[in-house]
């Protein structure tokens, strides 16, 4: 076993290709540092984006039911989607809850950032716990949306989880950073 940590690799150029809507690959020439062997690899250029665990007033949880074409199938999730460029993470928290939802939150808490795919994504998705969440619009959707809002306790939450109706990663992270999923066993779905 080596005693040397990993260390980063050295940047030898990049090339882009075409943006695909959501994102804009890049390849860069990097050099392995163990080796010296240069490797050309892949990153997705990507927005950052913002998860939202929202409690109404009554303590349920503001879930959101949407078609996901990655999966092929309707998911349970939290609110939440990309930061536009130059705005901050808590004003597109409170958009995204706005016009996914047709909620308002009171108090807003800043719970972190996880990286969703270091391996190719150079993005963060920054997590929010909104609370005192009151329904005071009707929702806003893009042409490409078709969300249907869901409020639910923590013991549905639990029971979607361990049925596996709610197996997004960012939406996991973002819960266990709210609530105790130990102990919550999550079953394939199909």
């Amino acid at each position: 076993m080596s005693d040397a940590f990993p260390r980063p690799w050295p940047h030898h150029g990049s090339r882009h290709e075409p943006s695909l809507l959501l994102f804009r690959p890049r390849w860069d020439m990097l050099e392995n540092p163990r080796t010296g062997e240069r490797l050309e690899r892949l990153v997705l250029e990507t927005p950052d984006w913002v998860n939202v665990v929202a409690r109404a007033t009554d303590g349920r949880f503001v879930m959101v039911r949407q078609y996901r074409f990655g999966v092929g199938a309707v998911t349970l999730e939290l609110p939440g989607g990309m930061i536009d460029r130059g705005k901050a993470p808590r004003a597109a928290a409170e958009r995204e809850l706005r016009e996914e939802t047709g909620f308002h939150a009171t108090a807003w808490t800043a719970l972190g950032h996880v990286e969703p795919n270091p391996a190719i994504h150079d993005n963060r998705c920054y997590q929010f716990l909104a609370e005192g969440c009151a329904l005071t619009a009707v929702q806003d959707l893009d042409p490409g949306e078709d969300i249907q809002v869901v409020l639910q306790t923590e013991d549905e939450l639990r029971a979607g989880i361990e049925r596996g109706e709610i197996a997004h990663t960012l939406v996991l992270s973002a819960l266990a950073r709210v609530i105790d999923l130990r102990g919550v066993i999550a079953r394939p779905r199909g």
